[in-house]
């Protein structure tokens, strides 16, 4: 495939594919995004699952442009998010890694618990519904999000503070038993 000519899809979460309407109404709008690009989704056992439960996974394999793929391993998808002109995903990590990879994200969610990678980053809420989706799809096709955003905190630095903060901590802690150890040292030694 040629980079930044497909999108990559990511569903894992019970409420988008335990239903068959919301899994419906999810794959709807993957096929109107099939139309214009080709989708690559490496799917998850769960989905895969409930497509045969639920009696869909012979439309699904016949719709044109979507290819379902094995599940891949950590740094191939790392290659197929940078690599792709948008992400569509019910994933919370995913979109924090689209936001570093300068990727637009559309999140098939009503809420997301990152809200900093919607005001910073290259993440919007599309929703659940195949009109919802689409519209957001068509949105970020015509205006993508601006790249190279990254939120404030984000620059791999993380351990560093962490190991600072602890020694600053320990460092008043190891003071504050040195103060109490002198206030008491010396009635013991009266």
């Amino acid at each position: 495939m040629k980079s930044k000519n497909y999108a990559a899809v990511t569903l894992h979460r019970p409420e988008n594919v335990d239903s068959r309407d919301s899994l419906t109404a999810i794959l709807r709008a993957l096929e109107t995004v099939c139309e214009d690009m080709t989708v690559v989704c490496p799917m998850h056992p769960r989905t895969r699952a409930n497509l045969d439960t639920m009696g869909l996974t012979e439309w699904v394999s016949g719709i044109e442009n979507l290819r379902i793929i094995e599940p891949v391993g950590y740094l191939d998808f790392l290659k197929l998010m940078a690599e792709s002109s948008v992400v569509l995903t019910d994933s919370g990590g995913i979109q924090e890694e689209t936001t570093i990879l300068g990727v637009p994200c559309l999140t098939l969610r009503e809420n997301t618990e990152r809200p900093v990678t919607l005001t910073e980053g290259t993440n919007r809420l599309a929703g659940c519904t195949t009109e919802g989706i689409v519209k957001a799809y068509r949105a970020v096709r015509n205006d993508p999000p601006p790249s190279g955003r990254i939120p404030e905190l984000w620059d791999g630095r993380a351990a560093e503070r962490i190991v600072a903060t602890l020694l600053r901590v320990d460092g008043k802690s190891n003071r504050k038993r040195a103060h109490a150890h002198e206030a008491v040292a010396p009635a013991k030694a009266r």
